[in-house]
């Protein structure tokens, strides 16, 4: 059997998958987000590697000695500075930090030939904004780092004792050339950054070294055990869910929204709207554009909480209100936002309050404003020249039938149902196939093709498309009105 740990925003997930793709255990446990300044969004990894181990000893149980390998996936963009060990030297910035804005001057005064090797458009949050911020605010701890890692690379320095990155994650750094496939040295040397601290990259599906017999005990499971490079959490889900050849985008719905398209070139978007990252297994295309919506379960999941609703009565209460929610409106900008904005400074709004509304609009006008941010990401993918008259949909925030149906009204697209085992821990699924790649247990893609998952069904546009229309219009001209 394989392990896999997802090293998620608010909790690691440990998922015990046979040979053959069946989810034989899964569990999850539970971290803390902290904001100490307004902008910031923090995690210790020393949270991480504790409840690394609950997770993994929930999950597996007693069948450790049957565990054969060990892969990984993980939240992307963040930074963790560490010393040689790994021992933590601060609480790691996460991709939600909106601190970094100053320094996203330093990419735009970069030559364009530089810029153009990133092929992604700067943002706070990715670790190469918050290294510069690290580098000007908190300079010897900068100075003394031996490593400064991605969160899943931290996770397998712990595991291993060995450094190491990977092209998926790294490629989402903003400190990656995507022409030439490896770390830009030259624009690094250009924003004035360390070159020495970040890790060599080796492959995604190559192993990175074993368990040590200290992790093994912490986690209750056999030393030697080898350990997948692993990926970040979007190109493992791709890998997870069977998204294998450039066709159908894949909509995700969890902590952010992402819709992604596979593609064999690197060319990026001209606008600058959407993302252009590497994948975690070369058959399925080297490449992956993106649409980022930072605020999707985070917003739904801020709502849910100020209102005092549990989610039964988010979704009994809003599908009790029609669409359109009586015309109130709901920006869910809550840490700013990135496709199409990229704008750290946007915030969130519910607008046309009336004393007709009750928390049920509240909630529906919650669940739309998330849909119509989605459909905004969808049309910057496809004014990229990626066509999508159709999707799959997977991720644990899109469970709910009533839900699947505004989304498909909202976006106008049939979505494609995976199996809900597998749509709700494809990252995790995606680490476990990585580890049998790195470890030998998947040979050929043949293999790998053979645990493709099949679509279980589709939820189509139903006769309420049409009520959204004039929603979405206002939705489009709110964010100019109170940002422009």
């Amino acid at each position: 059997m394989i392990l896999a740990l997802d090293l998620g925003t608010g909790s690691v997930k440990a998922l015990l998958m046979s040979d053959t793709g069946i989810i034989q255990g899964e569990a999850s446990a539970p971290y803390v987000v902290r904001s100490p300044r307004s902008g910031w969004a923090e995690s210790s990894p020393e949270e991480w590697w504790k409840a690394t181990a609950e997770a993994i000893r929930e999950a597996v149980g007693p069948r450790g000695s049957q565990v054969s390998a060990l892969g990984l996936s993980g939240q992307m963009h963040g930074v963790v500075l560490s010393d040689a060990s790994g021992d933590p030297l601060r609480s790691a910035i996460l991709w939600a930090d909106t601190r970094s804005r100053e320094q996203l001057a330093s990419y735009s005064d970069l030559d364009e030939s530089l810029r153009r090797k990133l092929a992604n458009p700067p943002a706070v949050g990715m670790a190469g904004p918050s290294l510069l911020w690290l580098r000007d605010h908190e300079s010897e701890r900068y100075r003394i780092a031996r490593w400064a890692l991605q969160p899943k690379d931290w996770l397998r320095l712990r595991l291993t004792g060995e450094a190491a990155a990977e092209p998926s994650d790294a490629s989402a750094t903003l400190l990656y050339d995507l022409e030439s496939d490896g770390w830009s040295e030259d624009v690094i040397e250009s924003l004035g950054l360390r070159t020495d601290f970040l890790a060599p990259l080796v492959g995604s599906a190559d192993a990175a070294g074993t368990l040590t017999p200290e992790a093994a005990e912490h986690l209750g499971m056999p030393a030697g055990l080898p350990v997948a490079a692993g990926a970040a959490d979007t190109a493992a889900a791709i890998l997870g869910t069977g998204l294998w050849e450039p066709g159908t985008p894949q909509l995700t719905v969890g902590t952010g929204g992402q819709i992604v398209a596979l593609r064999e070139d690197s060319a990026p978007d001209p606008d600058g709207r959407t993302h252009l990252y590497r994948t975690a297994w070369e058959p399925a295309g080297r490449f992956y554009s993106m649409a980022a919506i930072q605020n999707a379960g985070l917003a739904l999941e801020w709502a849910r909480n100020v209102l005092g609703a549990t989610w039964d009565d988010v979704y009994r209460e809003a599908f009790d209100v029609s669409p359109g929610a009586d015309g109130l409106l709901f920006l869910p900008y809550l840490s700013g936002e990135r496709t199409p904005r990229f704008d750290p400074d946007a915030r969130g709004a519910w607008t046309g309050l009336g004393l007709n509304h009750s928390r049920g609009h509240l909630l529906r006008s919650a669940l739309e404003g998330v849909a119509f941010a989605l459909r905004e990401g969808l049309e910057a993918l496809e004014a990229a020249g990626i066509a999508a008259p159709e999707l799959r949909l997977a991720g644990g925030g899109s469970a709910d039938e009533s839900w699947r149906q505004l989304l498909a009204d909202v976006l106008g697209r049939p979505l494609g149902i995976l199996p809900g085992s597998i749509a709700s821990s494809a990252s995790a699924r995606g680490a476990a196939i990585l580890a049998g790649l790195a470890s030998g247990i998947y040979r050929t893609s043949e293999d790998v093709l053979a645990l493709a998952p099949e679509i279980q069904d589709a939820v189509h546009p139903g006769p309420d498309r049409g009520e959204y229309e004039d929603s979405y219009s206002r939705f489009r001209e709110l964010y100019p009105r109170l940002y422009g």
